[in-house]
């Protein structure tokens, strides 16, 4: 699974970066066929919840995208991939009953 991150308008620690890449790995657990996941992370002007965090998951015959705001990247990232899980878990579902 190839992983790539970008951040606007900000420079990510390589901390922020590590943690992004050690929670998204886990997503191969609920699905092993993942092709490649894009996110971006951004600073958002103003408001209780400035830090966003959008994430595209390549799959095979499909996309699946999430976007969550939040205090912190960290629980933005983790909203989103809880979000992720769920969709997983249902497209995994779904193709085994087509089959």
């Amino acid at each position: 699974m190839k992983i790539t991150i970008q951040a606007l308008n900000f420079t990510a620690k390589e901390a922020l970066l590590a943690f992004v890449e050690k929670r998204l790995n886990k997503l191969s657990q609920f699905y092993d066929k993942i092709i490649s996941v894009d996110v971006k992370l951004k600073e958002l002007p103003g408001g209780d919840k400035n830090k966003g965090v959008e994430i595209l998951l390549n799959i095979p015959g499909d996309d699946l995208i999430v976007k969550k705001t939040a205090n912190s990247f960290e629980e933005a990232l983790d909203e989103n991939v809880k979000a992720l899980e769920r969709s997983l878990r249902k497209w995994k579902e779904r193709q085994k009953t087509k089959n």
